[in-house]
């Protein structure tokens, strides 16, 4: 099934909740084992917080290598592709090592609470 991110949250992929758009749309998908296309056409600017929740999120529950053969992405920029590959290695890391997890999840908690 293919994705137009532009018609889903503009040319701006930046934010959390418009991550969590994507997200919602394709977890399903994927975890029925079926392919999802991204196609980026029209997407002019990307940051991590966009990629965490749409794709970061994934590797809670999807191992990596399924998502890598699951998910296609299309005519996303170099500069996006950079920042995505930056959001997959941390989230790899993140779900995959316990006591990195814990700790990164203490961090957060603190910091929220200094505000």
């Amino acid at each position: 099934m293919a994705y137009k991110i532009f018609d889903l949250v503009g040319k701006y992929a930046i934010s959390a909740e418009s991550g969590q758009k994507v997200y919602d749309q394709i977890h399903p998908v994927l975890l029925a084992g079926n392919p999802v296309e991204l196609d980026f056409t029209g997407v002019q600017v990307f940051a991590s917080p966009f990629f965490n929740f749409a794709i970061g999120h994934l590797l809670k529950d999807i191992p990596a290598d399924n998502l890598n053969q699951l998910v296609e992405f299309t005519a996303i920029s170099s500069e996006g592709w950079n920042v995505l590959e930056r959001v997959i290695a941390n989230a790899k890391h993140y779900y995959s090592d316990e006591q990195f997890r814990n700790a990164v999840d203490a961090a957060i908690a603190d910091q929220a609470a200094t505000f």
